[in-house]
């Protein structure tokens, strides 16, 4: 039976990049399935953490008692590897489209990558750079703590309560809720952290501003 669409508002709209817009899971998993050998560990158990966090947060997930600077460097370490690797990153469907939707309109993205990553991606995939960009140079704790969205809503002038934001992962959608904003939970990984609306891709998302500026965002 079809379902009954869902209609939110907000002022603003806060993009997470991987998995959300991006599609890079081939790249994800090569990278982490590399790093997880090099360090004995599973690479299932490390990509269950890994999606959605800044690197150095990941592996101190896995190592505790592995010391930060040590993490950070191997963190540079993985940015080159995956800048160096764009086979098979491809917009998530819908993506094109739902970009093209929101030109003029108020939207950021919030993203664990850092700036040079997320540009290589997003050009990969075709997708264009939204006007404000909130990357791992941005914050000083990254997700599943709230900084990066607490900073991309006040960047674009409105209070987290008044912004939806768009995620795929447990990390990010933990950091969403707990800077106070709503979630569109994207894509199967998504599901399991209760957003406040779900859909499979972006296809069939679409945001309607009104004339006082208001954003009504259908998930069909």
């Amino acid at each position: 039976m079809p379902t009954t669409p869902i209609r939110l508002t907000a002022r603003a709209l806060l993009l997470d990049m991987d998995g959300t817009l991006v599609d890079s899971d081939a790249v994800v998993e090569r990278c982490w399935s590399r790093w997880a050998e090099r360090h004995g560990l599973d690479p299932a158990e490390v990509l269950a953490v890994a999606h959605g966090r800044q690197g150095h947060t990941t592996m101190a997930v896995l190592l505790p008692e592995r010391p930060v600077e040590a993490n950070l460097a191997d963190n540079e370490r993985m940015l080159a590897e995956e800048r160096a690797d764009t086979e098979g990153v491809v917009p998530v469907p819908g993506a094109p489209a739902f970009l093209a939707s929101l030109a003029g309109l108020p939207h950021a993205l919030v993203t664990s990558a850092d700036e040079p990553l997320a540009r290589v991606r997003m050009a990969a995939a075709g997708l264009p750079l939204p006007p404000v960009l909130i990357t791992a140079e941005s914050v000083g704790a990254g997700k599943p703590d709230p900084e990066g969205f607490l900073k991309g809503a006040a960047a674009l002038g409105f209070a987290p309560a008044d912004c939806l934001a768009f995620e795929d992962s447990g990390a990010g959608i933990a950091a969403a809720k707990a800077a106070g904003a709503r979630v569109i939970g994207i894509g199967p990984r998504a599901l399991p952290h209760h957003p406040d609306a779900h859909a499979a891709t972006l296809t069939g998302i679409t945001v309607t501003p009104t004339p006082d500026g208001l954003l009504t965002v259908t998930v069909a």
